[in-house]
């Protein structure tokens, strides 16, 4: 008995010593730091998500942001390829020839002091692909589209953004059909 008033009397004690300190991390206040111009300059670790119609993938990658620009050194092309080559032993061996693509998306930084933000204005260049198959070298040029803005967010000093292979051509003549290629960095964070 003697033990059971014990272990009521710790249990009320424990519950009142969390309560009390719940209460002073209610108390506390989160103050941000403010992003200043700049802020978004560094490497990033992301998860892209790649769609395509009914087509989805995942994979983690690294770019990094400097003096308006973000850097690819190995940009993701599988879904271009395939789009152009249309068999996927095919797009493997293709995209094994041609080795790591870099790509370079510029932008136009835009401070938002009040909402702790940098916004993003995207300017997307094309990306011009040779790529070999069945002997020969297919010439693509894959034009991209940014609609949406990208955010460099100060409360966690994420950056989120995402852009569209728009349209690829392919020796001068536009790919049909084809369905638009969505690449997502929903969450990127500095490291």
């Amino acid at each position: 008995m003697k033990k059971l008033t014990v272990l009521k009397a710790f249990v009320v004690a424990f519950i009142t010593v969390l309560g009390l300190s719940l209460n002073s991390c209610n108390n506390d206040t989160y103050e941000p730091i403010p992003v200043k111009k700049g802020d978004e300059n560094g490497t990033y670790r992301t998860k892209l998500i790649t769609t395509q119609g009914n087509s989805r993938t995942e994979k983690i990658m690294d770019f990094t942001v400097k003096d308006s620009v973000i850097t690819y050194k190995e940009f993701p092309i599988k879904e271009i390829v395939k789009s152009v080559v249309k068999d996927a032993a095919k797009t493997d061996a293709a995209m094994t020839a041609m080795g790591k693509i870099e790509y370079k998306l510029n932008f136009t930084p835009k401070l938002m002091p009040e909402q702790n933000v940098i916004e993003f204005t995207f300017a997307p260049k094309t990306l011009a692909l040779q790529i070999p198959v069945d002997g020969q070298t297919k010439n693509a040029v894959v034009t991209f589209a940014a609609a949406d803005k990208g955010y460099f967010v100060g409360q966690d000093w994420s950056l989120r953004f995402g852009f569209v292979a728009d349209k690829i051509t392919v020796d001068g003549t536009d790919l049909t059909p084809y369905e638009k290629i969505k690449y997502d960095f929903p969450y990127s964070l500095k490291y």
